[in-house]
């Protein structure tokens, strides 16, 4: 045992020297540590609507009457500061230079129409981000007013974040995050074993007291220790952007279950192939390959995490039994088959 753990000692280290590995590595650093303002800007970019929802963004409206009025409080509550301006030629004075973002024109409660005018930018991008972030008080508004007239309208509030984020979070973000470290874990893999067999020292380490399942085994076990940190460290950094993750326990154990699949696969095809350009590009195949069957699959692994982190009450640790299977029994094979593996000619 003792020489098992000094095995994966070495590979862990070996891992720091290898530049591409560390590059993925601080990739996903950076995804997971700014989540949420990565979310919040790809969601912006097909839903506009989102912008209100998730940006903390500050604008400035220019409000041309009673700045007392309820449409004054409700954009105020919503992160827009009012700035008041006795007439409307003094207000596009302000707009013009750039000292506030609109202008609204406050319409009289009292008439039964109202009538409310609103000037927005030329420019379409802040149009847009304006517009957005006033919905929400324009529409608080408009039901204010309509209960002031006797129309009483029945809204149930939901708290979360909008469908749009929810739905890019949970089935995009969070499985490329528990999932890049299985790949990465493979990449490992193939990387170890096919430069043991083409720079010929597989051999100084099969003379030492350890038998040949131990070597492989090792370099199995340090990429499933690196893809297992990394997901930690992840999870940590989705709780701290304030993402929740219903299962972390389940979502860490379906992302080392998958690491494990992807490194035996890497081992195998490592040690048939026996260089690392063909290696790689076979390992890369391999997965494009996986990754398309699984789709097809009813409990693919990215549907399977998505409903692991949101909590689905009909998935649990028994839906992980079959890539445990898929798992063990790729190890059993590639065991059995070690020696001859390494025995083939390249």
């Amino acid at each position: 045992m003792r020489a098992f753990l000094a095995m994966v000692k070495r590979e862990l280290r070996a891992v720091t020297r290898e530049k591409t590995i560390m590059i993925a590595v601080l990739i996903q650093l950076c995804l997971a540590s700014f989540s949420s303002v990565i979310i919040m800007g790809l969601v912006a970019y097909y839903d506009p609507e989102s912008i209100a929802l998730n940006a903390r963004v500050s604008i400035i409206a220019g409000v041309v009457g009673d700045t007392e009025s309820a449409l004054a409080r409700f954009l105020e509550a919503s992160n827009v500061r009012v700035r008041g301006f006795a007439t409307p030629e003094t207000a596009e004075a302000a707009f013009r230079a750039g000292r506030v973002d609109t202008i609204i024109y406050i319409p009289d409660e009292a008439s039964d129409v109202v009538d409310m005018q609103l000037y927005l930018p030329e420019s379409e991008s802040r149009s847009t981000v304006i517009l957005m972030m006033l919905q929400e008080p324009l529409k608080k508004y408009e039901n204010y007013l309509r209960e002031e007239r006797g129309i009483h309208v029945r809204y149930t509030d939901f708290e979360g974040k909008s469908p749009t984020s929810y739905e890019f979070l949970y089935s995009s973000i969070i499985p490329i995050l528990m999932f890049f470290p299985a790949f990465v874990a493979g990449s490992m893999v193939v990387d170890s074993v096919s430069e043991e067999l083409e720079h010929h020292t597989l051999d100084t380490l099969w003379s030492a007291p350890v038998s040949l399942h131990a070597i492989f085994g090792a370099k199995v076990a340090a990429a499933l220790v690196l893809a297992a940190m990394q997901c930690v460290a992840w999870i940590g950094l989705l709780r701290l952007n304030r993402i929740h993750l219903a299962n972390a326990g389940l979502v860490l154990l379906l992302s080392l279950l998958v690491a494990g699949i992807l490194s035996v696969a890497a081992a195998f095809i490592a040690s048939y192939f026996k260089d690392r350009e063909r290696s790689q590009f076979m390992y890369s195949l391999f997965m494009m390959i996986a990754a398309g069957v699984s789709y097809f699959l009813d409990s693919s692994p990215i549907t399977l995490m998505t409903r692991l982190a949101t909590g689905d009450y009909y998935i649990g640790i028994l839906n992980l039994a079959g890539y445990l299977a898929v798992m063990v029994a790729l190890l059993v094979l590639f065991l059995l088959e070690t020696r001859r593996l390494v025995g083939l000619k390249s």
